[in-house]
Parts: C-alpha cells; structure tokens; sequence
C-alpha cells in the first residue's frame, strides 16, 4: 500500500525547509535583478576626459579641454541684435547665453614638450580650471613641459599658470609672453589708469607672471619670430596689443594656433566685422581677423583655436560672404 508523502514522517518539515529556502533564494534573486535595474539606468553625467591628438608632421599636437564658460551674445558688437539672434538659430543656439570652449594646445615635438595657453584654473567658476587634469589624462605631467607660450595675458589663458596657492604650476617652464602684453598688462602705471572694472583682469595677469618673475623664467619675445624649432610666433594685435599665434610647422605641414581670433563661430566666421566687448582695439581685431581668415582660407592651413568648440581644430572655408568653419572629423592618430 502506498502512503501519501505529506504522511511519511520527516517529510513535511523537509518540504518547509525547502520551500523556505527556495523563497530566499527567489527573493535574493529579486533584489540583485533590482539592483541592476537601478544602476544601468542612473544617470552618469560626466563626459570623458577632454584630449584630442592630431599629427603635424612629426609633431603630436594634444589638444586640451579646460572647461566652457557661457558667453552672453550682447556682448558682441557691429550687428544688430535680432542678426546675432539669426545666426546663433541657424546653428540651434538659443542664445542669449553661448557656450564657449576654452582650449590650450600641447606640442610634442620629439625635443621639447610646449604648452600654448593654460586655461583659466577656477578663478571663473567651476566650469573651467581642467586643463591639468586632462594634460595627465593625456599621459603627460606639468612637470614635464619645457615652455609654456601665451597667446595673450588674459585670465583664461594664464590663470593655470599658478596653483592654487600660488606657486609655478609648472615648475621646470619657461614662461613666452609678447612684449606689447607685457607693457600693458604688467604695467602698473596702465592698470592705474585702468577703468575699475577692468583691475581684475590686470591682478589676474600680474598674479600669474609674478611667481615666474620670480625665478627668472617669465621670457619675453618680440613680434614675428621663432621661439622654439618649429614653432614660431605670428603677431595678431587687437584682442589684445600683443596678442599672438603660433604657427607650428614640421616636415612641410603647418597648424596655426590663432588664440582668441574667434569667439563666437557661429557669428563671427559669417560676420568677420563682428567684436566683442573684450577686444582692446576693436577696429585692429577686425582688420587681423579679416586677414587671418583670408590667409588660412587661401592656403587651407590648418588652424586651432581656443574658443572654437572642442578640439577646437579645423579649416576656415571661404563662402559667397564671409567664411564658414569646418571642424575636423573624429579619427585616429595619422602619421
């Protein structure tokens, strides 16, 4: 005669024990699947780190993303409101506010490790003040750089000279400002004569070359004249009065790093005429931009600058009126 399992003795606690287990398991299981649920759909916000390589001949050219700085449009001038407002729609910017990249390019030329422009560090908000973590990113250290070439003594381009307690943050470089900045924006008796709202930008350039000073690594050039093998400087006056380029040149390829020429693409490549309010001479920025671009056009130079959007590289295209940008295409490193 067979008997009913549920009346076997033992069986019925076994069968609970089971059960019991089987119910943690599958609650165990329930919660690990939750938990991968939850974290394949958390939000990450946060980008890679902001480097881009290029070739120059035999020269690597890393380009470097400091951060972006929201530029509002009424700061532009020579246009009129509702034509800056058309142009910025035909790019899909709302404005009034423009997001504007801030760029500084490091040079590998197999002898010397150069750095052009370092980034505003955190004196305009958080939003910039990255370039020395993505130099490391890149694979490089500060300590590492042989020169440091400034296009212009503004706070975006020298603030990331110092730490933030004030020493040389790149402590075995010599430091390349141009002459006609030095006088004016290390001079004392300028910045006296300065409009009050203007200091800030005469203490952001004197805190910066102070420490250098110092040590006798802040070197000055004249206009127009190699200051490096294969890197030479190229006077583009108005932005600032010494404001410069740097045209990079190797085995017959050349990359012009045109500083602050352009600080607005969608506006100023369609409206050369168009400054902004940061231009010292206003009329000079026009007339070097128009040449500028007139030049990169004709001999399809390759150019780099550091407002242009990340990496901030690419060609100046000459159009019916005015010029268009073409930025590079993302792709690997080509010898």
């Amino acid at each position: 005669m067979s008997v009913p399992v549920c009346l076997v003795p033992g069986r019925s606690s076994q069968r609970a024990g089971l059960a019991s287990l089987l119910a943690a398991l599958i609650t165990a299981l329930l919660l690990f699947s939750s938990n991968l649920a939850g974290a394949a759909s958390a939000l990450q916000k946060t980008q890679v780190p902001g480097y881009y390589r290029v070739m120059v001949g035999a020269f690597e050219i890393t380009a470097l993303y400091d951060g972006y700085i929201d530029v509002d449009s009424k700061l532009l001038k020579n246009a009129s409101e509702q034509e800056i407002r058309s142009l910025l729609a035909r790019i899909f910017v709302k404005g009034p506010q423009m997001q504007t990249a801030v760029n500084a390019y490091l040079i590998n030329t197999g002898q010397q490790l150069v750095l052009i422009d370092t980034g505003a560090a955190k004196k305009f908000g958080p939003s910039l003040g990255y370039l020395i973590d993505n130099l490391k990113a890149a694979g490089y250290d500060p300590a590492q750089v042989d020169a440091v070439l400034i296009t212009h003594l503004h706070g975006d381009h020298v603030n990331g000279l110092v730490t933030p307690e004030g020493k040389p943050a790149f402590a075995n470089a010599e430091i390349w400002s141009a002459k006609a900045d030095n006088d004016f924006w290390l001079s004392s008796e300028v910045a006296a004569k300065a409009p009050q709202d203007a200091q800030p930008f005469f203490k952001m350039a004197q805190d910066a070359a102070a420490p250098y000073q110092q040590i006798g690594k802040w070197k000055v050039f004249a206009a127009d004249g190699e200051i490096v093998p294969g890197i030479r400087s190229v006077a583009a006056p108005g932005h600032t009065p010494g404001h410069s380029a740097y045209l990079v040149a190797s085995n017959g390829q050349q990359l012009l790093i045109w500083g602050d020429l352009v600080h607005s693409h969608s506006v100023q490549f369609s409206r050369p005429e168009v400054v902004i309010e940061f231009d010292v001479n206003k009329k000079q920025a026009v007339a070097t931009r128009k040449a500028m671009f007139a030049r990169t056009a004709k001999e399809k130079l390759l150019v780099a600058g550091m407002h242009l959007p990340f990496p901030g590289i690419g060609h100046v295209r000459s159009e019916r009126k005015g010029y268009a940008w073409v930025p590079i295409e993302f792709g690997p490193i080509r010898e």
